[in-house]
């Protein structure tokens, strides 16, 4: 493991244009629980799976009902609020501000690379923290509309302040279309990047699990160095798309090649 470590660092330090993706594994890590896990959500109450894979098509018929919904029946993953990003998060926070990483792509909705210090982030799945018009496309904060009291007032759903298209959480739901400035970024970070960090996913949940394959083909040259921390080997590993994985938590192995990545760099000096 401490070649790897090693490998890892080097070649970071090497890139021009390192990303990282990132998934439910980083996230467990801070406590939140993950959906299909065997302690997951929906391991334990199949119904809730089910109930979930209709949210995307009630929004569509009747966004009033949605919000309802959403405004007087509690969260699957609880209050997000309380969660704390862990020393992964930090660890990639950490190789934004040394100019080595250059976007964050996560599966995750819980915003936890961004309290971690992360500026550029890709929210790929939505982020739990914002609506989005989907006429327009605009995001906003959640706090900027009192959502509570619109519902008291009888005025859902919630509108867009610019264009006045109906407003929904920010999250993807199933079945909804990922939204297209996000794929498109995605996509082409994925696509010029010569590093990428795969952590905490196995990248089996399309589209997302295209973005370490683009990465791996790098149209634009030779292909990228693909990097994998998971507890597990994944179809990444066994099918060739990484190159190399670091076996453990992404909260106790990437600050491990952060500090390898700062002795490369003092060397350097």
């Amino acid at each position: 493991m401490t070649d790897l470590i090693k490998q890892a660092a080097a070649d970071l330090v090497k890139s021009k244009y390192a990303i990282a993706l990132t998934g439910a594994g980083i996230s467990t890590e801070s406590g939140i629980p993950d959906f299909r896990g065997p302690s997951g959500i929906w391991t334990k109450d199949p119904e809730a799976e089910k109930r979930a894979y209709r949210v995307y098509a009630q929004f569509q018929k009747d966004p009033k009902r949605y919000w309802i919904d959403r405004l007087t029946m509690p969260s699957l993953l609880g209050n997000l609020d309380r969660y704390a990003p862990n020393p992964g998060h930090i660890a990639l926070a950490e190789l934004e501000k040394m100019g080595i990483l250059k976007w964050v792509i996560t599966q995750n909705i819980d915003g936890l690379h961004q309290k971690a210090g992360s500026s550029k982030v890709l929210d790929y799945h939505g982020n739990a923290f914002k609506l989005r018009c989907l006429a327009c496309g605009s995001r906003f904060e959640s706090g900027t509309f009192d959502l509570k009291k619109i519902m008291e007032e009888d005025r859902l759903p919630p509108l867009c302040s610019g264009c006045r298209g109906v407003l929904k959480s920010d999250v993807v739901h199933f079945h909804e279309p990922i939204p297209f400035d996000v794929a498109e970024q995605s996509l082409e970070e994925a696509s010029r990047c010569d590093v990428a960090l795969i952590c905490g996913t196995s990248a089996v949940v399309y589209p997302f699990a295209r973005l370490p394959q683009v990465a791996k083909q790098r149209p634009r040259g030779s292909e990228s160095v693909i990097i994998e921390v998971n507890a597990e080997p994944t179809p990444l590993t066994e099918r060739g798309i990484s190159d190399y994985l670091l076996k453990g938590k992404t909260g106790e192995t990437l600050p491990k090649i952060v500090d390898e990545v700062k002795r490369l760099m003092d060397t350097k000096k």
